[in-house]
């Protein structure tokens, strides 16, 4: 029999300031999710904060634990931030500050 293959989902979610599209990517003992606006997106831990500074992009993270990963978009929501790059705070996201205010942000930054 062979292994089943690695999932990968996509799918529309709507917030105040406007719509987001929610990813989550799986395969065998691994995973990570995203939640991508016009103006960046707010990711897990397995995203590069210095590289994507490096190319101007906002991207803000947050980071699960082995007992609590982030799976799916909507694992972000309640997730605190722990890293942003120079763009995504100058849009005024923040350290601490939850998933789900910071992608409100980033798509009140994509509405300008």
């Amino acid at each position: 029999m062979s292994d089943p293959l690695p999932r990968s989902i996509s799918r529309p979610i709507q917030f105040k300031n406007g719509c987001a599209i929610g990813i989550s990517n799986r395969w065998n003992k691994g995973q990570y999710c995203m939640i991508l606006t016009e103006a960046g997106l707010v990711g897990c831990g397995i995203y590069d904060v210095k590289t994507a500074a490096e190319f101007g992009q906002a991207v803000a993270i947050a980071r699960g634990t082995p007992a609590n990963p982030l799976v799916n978009p909507e694992d972000l929501f309640g997730a605190k931030i722990v890293d942003a790059t120079p763009l995504a705070k100058e849009l005024g996201i923040k350290i601490g500050m939850t998933g789900r205010d910071a992608v409100e942000l980033l798509l009140a930054a994509s509405s300008k």
